[in-house]
This record gives C-alpha cells, structure tokens and sequence, in this order.
C-alpha cells in the first residue's frame, strides 16, 4: 500500500505544513509592510526629524489615482519636516506634552490640527460641485415635518446672538446637511458653521453651537466662492471649530472634566 513518503522520513502532510509556515510567515511580513504606507517614515522627537527611510520593512511607493486627476503616493518619501508651528513641548522627551505659543483658534494645534488638502472642489460622480447651498442644488428641500433652520438666528457658546442662517449645504453625494450658512449682522460677512458643531431647537427658533463665542464667529476662515467650497477650505473651517471645543475660553483648557 502506498505511504505517500517523499523519502524515508519526510511525507506529503509534514511538506504541506512547512510550507503553511512559510507562507503565512511572507503574508504577516507582506502585511506589516503595507500597513507602514500611512505614517511613515517616522518622526524623531528627540531629534526634530524624520527618521532614516528603511527600504525593507517599509514598501516601495505604490500610486493612487484620484478622481480629481492628481496622483498620490504612499509612503511618502519627499515629507518635509513641518517647523513654525505655534507649540511647543513641556519637556525635551518623546511623547512629552505641547503647550500653545499661538492663542488664536487659527493656530492649528491641538483639535484645531489641520492638513493641507487640495483646494480644489469635491465633486459627485456626474462631475458637479459635490457640497453647495440649497440655492444651487434646487431639487433639496427642507423636510416639512422637522425644523427649518433658515431665518433662525445662531448662539454661541456665551448664549450671544452670532448671526442668522441664510441657507443650508448640502452633500449632493450623500444627501445630508453639511453647513449652516451663518450671516453675521445685517448685510454682513457669511460664513459656514458645520452641522456637526450645533443643534437646532425647534421651540426657541434658534441654532446653538458649544465651540464657539458668537465674537469668535468672526474669524472663521473664508471660502472664495460664496456658492461652493474647497476641501482646503473645508479643512480650515473645521479645524477652527475644533479648536474652538478646547480653546474658546480659557477655562477649557484646564485640566478638568
């Protein structure tokens, strides 16, 4: 009867589970190189540089194309290591805390941390600006049966009045509301509160957000096109919201819950 040997002590079965090793051996080291494309090369923050690329534990850059016609790679081999940036750390060892050298919202650390996308448009599939007023995407409405936020006026953290909404934005690819359109005064300066940073009362008719101070409406960052909006400039707006959460007032930032 046949015993399957390849010799006289190695069979099928013992072939068959070294070569399982060796394979699920190459595919863990196959997918602890793809994991290092986001983040890497690291940061020394001891030294206040990027660490030396390492070509075996880190992939060759691999490229996506994006549907905006701009090509990515990932890892980045042509990071440059950020300086100016208003903080600084509390003690010289890695991992040690930052402080703020910057007290304005626009600073960019912290939650208010921002990444410089393409300021350029996200569109839908059809090629349409993708985030617009409801002025310009025309088939959106406001549900009847829930509260329309246009015409109610806006709170800030202090309970001040920070404007009046003059219309909602809207993410034609997911069909939701992204922006209040926020006018601050009569005849003034509009600029956009996203949704997730304020809720809508629909018994006193008003918009209230926690991140900010209704004077600190002020200084949201502009969008060029008063009908459309970049991802830059989406990013800048967001991170300034953010930032509000921790550092609108100074009793935020104290060690506190």
């Amino acid at each position: 009867m046949p015993r399957g040997e390849i010799t006289g002590y190695i069979d099928v079965a013992q072939v068959t589970l070294y070569a399982f090793w060796l394979f699920f051996a190459g595919l863990v080291f196959y997918l602890r190189r793809e994991d290092r494309r986001e983040g890497y090369p690291l940061e020394n923050e001891a030294a206040g540089r990027l660490k030396a690329y390492d070509p075996v534990l880190i992939p060759t850059p691999k490229a996506f194309p994006l549907s905006s016609g701009h090509t990515m790679y990932a890892p980045r081999t042509d990071v440059a290591y950020e300086t100016g940036i208003p903080a600084a750390k509390r003690e010289p060892w890695p991992g040690a805390p930052y402080f703020r050298t910057d007290t304005s919202l626009q600073a960019g650390v912290g939650p208010g941390s921002w990444t410089p996308r393409h300021d350029e448009h996200d569109r839908t599939w059809d090629g349409h600006y993708r985030i617009v007023p409801l002025r310009v995407a025309d088939t959106f409405v406001v549900h009847e049966a829930g509260p329309n936020p246009i015409g109610m006026s806006v709170l800030g953290a202090d309970r001040n009045v920070a404007g009046t909404v003059t219309d909602l934005w809207v993410d034609r690819g997911e069909s939701f509301v992204r922006y209040y359109e926020v006018e601050l005064g009569a005849g003034g300066r509009r600029v956009l509160m996203p949704a997730t940073f304020c809720s809508t009362s629909l018994f006193t008719k008003t918009v209230t957000t926690e991140a900010l101070l209704a004077a600190q409406f002020a200084d949201i960052p502009d969008h060029k096109d008063p009908d459309s909006v970049t991802l830059l400039e989406e990013e800048r707006i967001m991170a300034y919201f953010g930032a509000g959460t921790l550092y609108a007032t100074p009793a935020r930032a104290e060690p506190l819950l």
